[in-house]
């Protein structure tokens, strides 16, 4: 026997209810950013519905999602309407989004610009309010075998230890070498320690056999390669 729900359209369901609906019916491509986080957070309240409550939050990040992702549980919990619970739904959602474009490809990525090492290890710094220092290792084809965290520092710097970047490319075969970091801040210029750092990891490189081809400072709105700028040094 058909239900009371089952007999009216679609048209007079609680609105919590239409974006599951929406997207099976429709696919997921017909749903907007608020229809797909009232799936994530799945009901309101009495006085408002999911898809009101995710407008609401994504009005309070100026609709965009790269803020929303910046968001800690604390600081989503801060919306009425969002618990614990909901905040830590959203926040594992938009991480899989985030490892999605991760993924390393079966065939390695051969380097031939900093636009190339950009693309590769730019998701590394996706969302991050603090520093940190990764490696890409190189064979001799300049194909990427393999991409390792180094350190992690706060909003004004992290440290980067020479003895630890080397061993790891020696334990891992690697042919070169290229540095990235990031700029929470957003500013692409490379502070004196940037250079100072460079410089040494240069000349132990060199001394190894093992050349740092590049180093990349990244930050939400772009990258500077020191190569590209000739100050390799």
């Amino acid at each position: 026997m058909e239900t009371y729900k089952e007999k009216i359209t679609i048209k007079l369901w609680a609105e919590e209810d239409r974006p599951r609906e929406k997207l099976s019916m429709l696919g997921r491509r017909s749903l907007s950013d608020a229809e797909l986080l009232a799936i994530l957070i799945g009901s309101g309240s009495r006085n408002e519905s999911a898809v009101e409550l995710s407008k609401r939050i994504l009005h309070g990040c100026e609709t965009d999602l790269n803020q929303l992702a910046k968001l800690s549980v604390k600081e989503l919990s801060r919306f009425k309407g969002i618990g614990e619970a909901k905040a830590i739904t959203i926040i594992a959602a938009l991480e899989l989004g985030r490892r999605r474009k991760d993924i390393v490809p079966v065939q390695p990525v051969q380097i031939s610009t900093s636009i190339d090492v950009y693309e590769v290890i730019a998701s590394q710094f996706k969302d991050l309010n603090h520093e940190e220092f990764w490696i890409l290792l190189l064979n001799r084809a300049n194909r990427v075998t393999s991409k390792h965290l180094i350190s992690k520092g706060g909003q004004a710097g992290t440290i980067a230890d020479p003895k630890i970047i080397f061993n790891i490319a020696l334990e891992n075969h690697a042919a070169s070498i290229i540095l990235a970091h990031n700029h929470p801040s957003g500013n692409l210029k490379p502070s004196q320690s940037d250079l100072d750092l460079t410089k040494k990891l240069r000349s132990a490189g060199q001394f190894l056999d093992l050349p740092v081809l590049d180093h990349l400072i990244i930050a939400d709105q772009g990258f500077l390669s020191f190569a590209d700028e000739g100050i390799l040094t």
